[in-house]
Parts: structure tokens; sequence; C-alpha cells
């Protein structure tokens, strides 16, 4: 495995499975967040540049000039990233597929007023209002 496979997968395995706040301070804090997370979203999700410069609130063309290695992350889009990985692995791991959590977040559902949860990815309390979703759903509630 190249080391650049090993850094993408160090990254993706540190990542917790679910959100938690104190965790996302210490990555915050400690780890150099960059354009390996994203790409680790890429690898792990079929969502293309498009989606996740949306989901970032910022332009496909300032989100793939972080894709320079000089590039340095802001800190909400270090958050925003971080928070996105954590419930992107959780939600694979609630529905089994990143193909099924896609469909999940593309259909409109009663416990998001009738909303596509993808909607609310463009917030930090949005991805833990969807990430709470997740955990409902994996202790028995119909979401």
């Amino acid at each position: 495995m190249t080391r650049i496979k090993q850094a993408e997968t160090a990254e993706l395995e540190e990542i917790p499975g679910q959100i938690n706040e104190s965790e996302i301070l210490y990555y915050l804090q400690k780890k150099d967040i960059n354009w390996l997370y994203v790409d680790a979203i890429k690898k792990l999700t079929d969502f293309n540049d498009d989606r996740l410069s949306d989901w970032l609130n910022m332009s496909v063309k300032t989100f793939r000039e972080y894709r320079k290695p000089q590039s340095v992350f802001k800190e909400n889009v270090k958050e925003h990233v971080l928070l996105l990985l954590a419930l992107f692995k959780h939600g694979i791991s609630v529905f089994g597929s990143p193909s099924n959590l896609d469909q999940w977040l593309h259909t409109p559902n009663f416990f998001f007023d009738n909303q596509k949860p993808e909607t609310l990815l463009h917030t930090v309390t949005g991805i833990r209002f969807v990430d709470d979703r997740l955990t409902a759903m994996e202790f028995g509630d119909n979401v």
C-alpha cells in the first residue's frame, strides 16, 4: 500500500463512527485537517465536488482550490469536513452501503418536515440533527 493510500485509510479509520463533540474538538486542535479528509469522503461515498462544495457552502472552484498542497482550511471548513465524514461513516454503518445512505439522504422524510435529510447538511446543527436521527434508527425508531 502506498504512503498516500495508508494516510487516507488512517484518516478514515481515526474519525469516530458517530459525532462526538469531544472527539471532534480533539481532532480540530490536534490534527491537520486537509484535503486527505475530503478525499476520504469522496472515496467513502459517491458524492461529487458539486454536492460536497454545496454542503461546505463554497463554490466548486473554491472547493477545488483546497486540493492544492499549500492550501490551509479555514476552521469552520475543518469542522464541517470532520462532521460530514463522521456522519457518512455512521450512515454507511446504519444503511450498509453508501448507495443506501445516498438514497435515504435524497428521500423526503416525515421526521425532517417532509424535506430530504441532505438539505440539512449545510450547517453543523443540521449535520448533528441528521446524525441523531441515524442513532434513533439504530435503536428502533422509524425515521
